[in-house]
């Protein structure tokens, strides 16, 4: 064990990464001894892949869109990663196989997972990638993702209750759905379902209701930090539930549930309103602005994590050199490294300002050189 690790046990580090047959990578074995490792090469060389697979491992699945079948290198018939964790003294191996029938097994320390579920917030991890700006420009259903990616670490019953919502949601589609086609409607099945749609859904509301405020007011200051001056930025959080109760939202738009086929009204339908100056964030606020909120939005996620874990979650930097300008880039850089503390992985095609901005800041960097 390097003295690195030695002297910080009480944190979350990678020590160990290997892919085999995981999107272009037919087998590589790494080692990490540092803090910081900068991943450099052309595009096209890997340099995400390796994110993505230390993403697996935290959250058994891949950060892109795609499904497991999809990230099979071309020809091969299934992929196996696999990491090695050091938190709080004690090592642990992480295995993650798709097999050749589609089967996906997840292992801690040879020890296989009953539920996936379980694994979720073991093994914190942010990811920062090139099309995150969508959080602040697209539709709501990305920024609800951002919240339960963060509440699914914190709190292992908000994750059980939003597979049941989402599992509850998908039946009453269905049942809207068969209701239009068959011309008929089962009143005591409709009951049944809103009667478990609201019960898990007003657990979330509430749990999204009281995780909130710190939130916001983490994300308003690192926004603050990363542009260098104050701007009047604000952000709330919207739900239908704010008017009412579940159930009498679901009382409320039965008819327009029936004629549209879909469920109208619920936490699913959350959102999060983005303004600058009292204007729509997205349609007002320049590039550099949305850069800079959305790395507050995702260091918000990971000093969120930190102060509920006792520990930072791994970092994970995808491109970030062609997001920020330099003052945005050095502040953010500088905060990573000074006050985070956690361990970060980032990738860039110019390995000499990656090295420049480390040394500036006075950092050690592992650099990983791919072809």
């Amino acid at each position: 064990m390097s003295p690195l690790f030695l002297n910080l046990q009480a944190m979350l580090y990678l020590q160990s990464l290997s892919l085999t047959q995981f999107r272009n990578c037919a087998f590589r074995e790494l080692h990490f001894d540092q803090k910081i490792t900068a991943i450099t090469g052309p595009n096209g060389a890997g340099k995400t892949n390796l994110l993505d697979a230390i993403y697996y491992l935290c959250f058994t699945r891949s950060y892109f869109s795609g499904s497991d079948a999809s990230q099979v290198m071309h020809g091969s018939a299934g992929f196996r990663l696999g990491g090695k964790f050091l938190l709080e003294g004690h090592t642990t191996d992480i295995t993650l196989i798709l097999r050749e029938n589609g089967k996906k097994e997840l292992a801690r320390n040879g020890v296989s997972y009953e539920k996936f579920s379980l694994h979720i917030g073991s093994f914190p991890c942010v990811m920062v990638a090139p099309d995150d700006v969508e959080l602040i420009t697209g539709g709501s259903e990305i920024r609800r993702r951002y919240l339960d990616t963060l509440f699914c670490q914190l709190d292992a019953d908000y994750l059980q209750q939003l597979i049941v919502y989402n599992k509850v949601l998908q039946q009453r589609n269905s049942y809207l759905k068969q209701c239009a086609r068959l011309q008929a409607r089962d009143h005591s099945l409709l009951d049944i379902l809103n009667g478990q749609l609201a019960a898990a859904g007003t657990v979330l509301y509430a749990k999204r209701r009281d995780y909130f405020p710190a939130l916001q007011q983490k994300i308003l200051h690192f926004y603050q930090s990363i542009a260098g001056k104050q701007e009047e930025l604000s952000l709330m959080y919207e739900s239908q539930l704010q008017q009412c109760s579940f159930e009498e939202l679901l009382e409320q738009r039965i008819e327009k549930d029936y004629l549209l086929q879909r469920s109208t009204g619920g936490i699913h339908r959350d959102d999060l309103a983005l303004k600058l100056k009292e204007e729509p964030f997205k349609t007002t606020a320049s590039q550099g602005q949305r850069k800079s909120l959305l790395f507050a939005l995702k260091l918000a996620e990971a000093q969120t994590l930190k102060e509920h874990k006792g520990f930072a979650p791994i970092l994970l930097l995808d491109d970030v050199f062609e997001k920020l300008d330099a003052h945005r880039m050095h502040n953010l850089l500088a905060y990573i490294c000074d006050q985070l503390d956690a361990q970060v992985f980032l990738t860039d095609t110019h390995k000499e300002r990656i090295l420049r901005s480390f040394e500036q800041l006075g950092v050690t960097v592992q650099l990983l050189e791919l072809p």
